[in-house]
């Protein structure tokens, strides 16, 4: 990965932890000035609740006016996001996705 990650999302996201790494996510966007970047190249093992804190993060960044920048979202991350009707919400001008 050539550009360095404000956050990076856990190998695990799932239900049960998308409460607290949305908050941790929050969190981090609320300090933050310019282009946040998350690295989600750990991903491995998720559900819809991935996408819910991603979207969490478009709204957090968004409400700063910064650009949210997502690496290495997993195809399958994607193809989530299409079956959920997301897919033209995270190919928004607020939202990079850049695939490993």
């Amino acid at each position: 990965m050539t550009q360095a990650a404000d956050m990076a999302l856990p190998a695990v996201l799932t239900q049960a932890q998308a409460t607290a790494v949305a908050a941790q996510l929050q969190g981090a966007i609320a300090v933050h000035t310019g282009r946040f970047v998350i690295d989600a190249s750990a991903l491995h093992q998720f559900d819809s609740s991935a996408l819910s804190v991603l979207l969490t993060g478009m709204r957090a960044a968004a409400a700063k006016g910064i650009q949210l920048q997502v690496l290495g979202l997993p195809g399958r991350a994607q193809q989530l996001a299409e079956v959920y009707g997301l897919s033209d919400l995270l190919q928004s001008p607020a939202l990079t996705l850049q695939s490993p």
